[in-house]
């Protein structure tokens, strides 16, 4: 059975979560409309305020009222860009969707190549960094163990140098928005959901404008997400530490008492039992930090909370 190729033309999604870009907002429009107008496909702009602090709303609805293909999404707080991602898709109406990030780093002009491989029947298309031009060597070199770490631990392969920015087809949105996960690892629930997929590769540019929120410890507590989200190897990785210590101090045990009754040697006191007391504390202690990630999710899941909350929002109204 063949998958039937996209009808032309097909309303094209975009969706940006903005948190404190005012300085990007207009550039950022000035530049999907010059790329999107030369296509055939109509097209909006899902923009999605994530409790920004600047201006960025009130950029977002002037730009709204000056051109209606602009939708405005206001969370009632900072949700955090896996939250105000999903807001965004929840909102897109079109028959394929491309998340974007607001700074700029992935060019929109890029966007074209996406739309034609959708239309050569791909119902997910990827755009991989081939290179990192924003971003230093510290960030180029964690971000690459990163991605070999999770895959090496993760069932699901997650593709390697692959932001947000991709198009997602209809069919596999709505497998996407079935996902009832609160804390969410968008890149791994991209993957997770399938579908014939295809790859394009661009250079991704230095941020236009304003500074970036994300530092290494929020990097840090993002990839523990993502890890947790999407691998049970940590559990058994303590488990396998705590045989390993178990097993160790077995020999050792063994060993000291042979010493002791072969040989006569004094076992060593106080120095050598604080070594242990610390080393076994310090194994404990690792393996409770592991356990209580996963536990902290199930704690966060269960209450069943919503994954956003919506302040306002600007759109034209529904044709009749």
């Amino acid at each position: 059975m063949t998958n039937a190729l996209p009808p032309a033309p097909s309303l094209i999604s975009i969706i940006v979560p903005f948190h404190n870009e005012a300085e990007n907002v207009q550039t950022l429009h000035a530049r999907l409309a010059a790329v999107l107008d030369a296509g055939a496909d109509p097209w909006e702009l899902v923009c999605v305020n994530d409790g920004s602090r600047d201006d960025t709303l009130a950029r977002l609805v002037a730009l709204a009222e000056r051109d209606a293909r602009v939708r405005v999404i206001d969370l009632s707080r900072n949700f955090g860009k896996e939250a105000a991602l999903t807001a965004g898709l929840d909102f897109a109406r079109g028959d394929a969707v491309i998340p974007l990030d607001a700074d700029l780093q992935d060019p929109p002009e890029i966007i074209p190549a996406l739309i034609a491989k959708w239309r050569e029947g791909f119902e997910v298309v990827n755009a991989v960094r081939s290179s990192r031009e924003g971003d230093g060597p510290v960030k180029r070199a964690t971000a690459h163990a990163f991605y070999r770490v999770i895959n090496r631990m993760s069932q699901v392969d997650i593709p390697a140098d692959t932001g947000d920015f991709r198009l997602i087809s209809r069919p596999a949105l709505e497998a996407l928005k079935r996902l009832p996960e609160r804390r969410r690892f968008m890149k791994g629930l991209f993957a997770w959901v399938g579908f014939r997929t295809a790859t394009i590769t661009y250079d991704r540019a230095p941020r236009h404008a304003g500074t970036t929120t994300w530092n290494y410890w929020k990097l840090w507590n993002f990839a523990i997400e993502g890890i947790t989200s999407f691998s049970s190897a940590p559990l058994r990785l303590a488990s396998y530490l705590g045989f390993g210590v178990s097993v160790f101090a077995f020999i050792y045990a063994i060993i000291t008492i042979f010493n002791k009754l072969v040989y006569g040697n004094p076992v060593k006191g106080y120095p050598s039992l604080l070594v242990a007391v610390l080393f076994l504390g310090g194994v404990q202690l690792l393996a409770l930090g592991v356990l209580g990630e996963y536990l902290g999710r199930l704690y966060e899941e269960s209450k069943q909370r919503p994954i956003y909350l919506v302040r306002a929002v600007w759109q034209p109204p529904d044709p009749e």
